[in-house]
């Protein structure tokens, strides 16, 4: 929303323009020669409108047998929030199964980090700890996802909870973000561990470079503990996308992976709907149901 989102990729939202954001749906009218009446698309451009024209290189076809015609699940686990999840796990953060390894998430009852722990689980994590911002987000991220422990940032000291939940100390550190709070799981990361820098929202609206500047203690044990910490985007792996969405649902039908969303139906509840997300209302991938 600000005039430089400080990412190249993402244009800011225009003044008198319509929103638009990740949305999936059904071509009507074509005149394109890719795409027919009935076919399901989704698009990372999709107006916040019932009904729009649209370019058809804007558009990817999606097939909903791949998700059992679960189609919002295309917007979430199996959509860009479930690739950044697998991609930033196998790209950047070395799990290696047998290898005793604590993976961390931060934001993790959000629709990447809520996926993010899960493969880390199915990969061979010994212990998966979320960092969320309720108790009933801590609940579900445990009893419903697998997690083997979850932190209420908003209940106490954060890294007197970690300390508790990792007593081994963290080697994986999904971070979703950043600020105070990575901070904290960095300082009690092992020698050679790895940060998958997915996103750091506490910070976007400082005015400050991406990723923005770490304190002198946090650059310090990065450097004193050989831990790697690069950007990570998953844009820039494009030519796994096809494959990392058939992997998703495949482990999604199979049960592997569970899919957290949070529905609210009606174009006109759009604004309450993005709101509550941006306060952490919603747990899993904040989905608007338009029509059937």
């Amino acid at each position: 929303m600000n005039e430089d989102t400080g990412a190249e990729y993402l244009a800011p939202w225009g003044l008198s323009e319509c929103v638009d954001g990740g949305g999936v749906g059904v071509v009507e009218l074509s005149r394109c020669d890719g795409l027919s009446v009935d076919d399901m698309v989704t698009s990372f451009n999709w107006h916040w409108q019932t009904q729009c024209l649209m370019d058809e290189k804007l558009l990817q076809k999606v097939e909903p047998q791949l998700v059992d015609g679960h189609i919002s699940y295309f917007l979430g686990a199996v959509g860009m929030p479930g690739l950044t999840a697998l991609l930033g796990v196998r790209e950047k953060g070395h799990v290696t199964d047998g290898a005793n390894q604590t993976m961390v998430v931060s934001g993790a009852a959000g629709a990447c980090g809520s996926v993010a722990g899960q493969i880390g689980r199915v990969d061979g994590c010994t212990r998966v700890v979320g960092i969320c911002g309720s108790d009933e987000k801590c609940r579900v991220l445990v009893e419903d996802l697998g997690f083997s422990a979850a932190v209420n940032y908003r209940q106490g000291d954060v890294a007197t909870a970690l300390k508790e939940s990792c007593p081994n100390g963290v080697d994986v550190y999904f971070d979703n973000v950043g600020g105070p709070i990575s901070d904290a799981v960095i300082a009690q990361m092992n020698n050679d561990g790895h940060v998958i820098l997915c996103g750091q929202i506490s910070q976007y609206n400082k005015d400050v470079p991406y990723p923005p500047p770490l304190c002198d203690e946090t650059r310090e044990a990065l450097k004193s503990k050989n831990i790697t910490r690069e950007r990570f985007t998953v844009l820039n792996y494009m030519e796994k996308h096809e494959a990392g969405i058939i992997q998703l649902s495949q482990w999604v039908r199979e049960g592997q992976i569970k899919v957290l969303e949070t529905v609210v139906n009606g174009i006109e509840n759009m604004g309450v709907a993005f709101c509550s997300m941006m306060k952490g209302g919603n747990i899993g991938k904040q989905i608007i149901k338009i029509s059937d």
